[in-house]
């Protein structure tokens, strides 16, 4: 048997360096071969993603021509019905204007009446009730209603007290007890309150 003699330390150490290149060159030439694929992999997220970036374009462009649209057609309900308003008033203003009319015309011939100076007086005076009677069936028609005031018991949702005056009994304190310009509801709303004076 040959005998074996130990390694000295220099070709050890050459030994184990030609080793760790052999393992690097190893590793290399594997990312190497691994490094085509991992670009192909990257390019098809890029291309999902541009994909992705297109179809959120084109839903944002699809939502603003809505949103443009959507807001036309509001502009276009709101001038319609602002018009529609306004013509709803003037109807309803030529309607009251035109059943006033004739009461206007009864108004004309009382001042024609009076520039007669053979005219009674007391013909005058009826002609001018009728027109009162005239004006006051107009405005029930209309919805207005007087609002009781003199000898009731003072209400502050209704009545506007002017002053207050001692009672001449203990029965009017708390009522009114004169009227000095009438108040007036048109249906459930209070339109002018009646000014009064009370009794204390």
């Amino acid at each position: 048997m040959s005998a074996e003699y130990p390694k000295n330390e220099n070709q050890q150490e050459k030994q184990n360096s030609n080793s760790n290149e052999n393992t690097e060159n190893k590793e290399f030439h594997t990312e190497e071969t691994q490094n085509p694929e991992q670009s192909e992999v990257d390019g098809n997220n890029v291309s999902h993603l541009e994909e992705v970036v297109k179809k959120l374009e084109f839903a944002l462009a699809e939502q603003k021509d809505n949103y443009i649209r959507l807001y036309a057609d509001f502009e276009n309900f709101r001038r319609r019905t602002a018009k529609e308003k306004v013509e709803f008033i003037e109807q309803a203003n030529a309607k009251l204007l035109l059943e006033l009319l004739p009461i206007f015309d009864d108004f004309e011939r009382a001042l024609k009446a009076f520039e007669n100076t053979e005219a009674n007086l007391e013909s005058i005076r009826e002609g001018v009730l009728l027109i009162y009677q005239k004006f006051a069936k107009f405005l029930e028609k209309q919805g207005l209603a007087e609002i009781k005031s003199t000898h009731e018991t003072f209400d502050p949702d209704k009545h506007e007290a002017i002053t207050q005056v001692p009672a001449p009994n203990e029965e009017m304190k708390g009522k009114v007890i004169d009227t000095i310009e009438k108040g007036y509801m048109l249906g459930e709303k209070v339109l002018r309150f009646a000014k009064v004076i009370t009794g204390a």
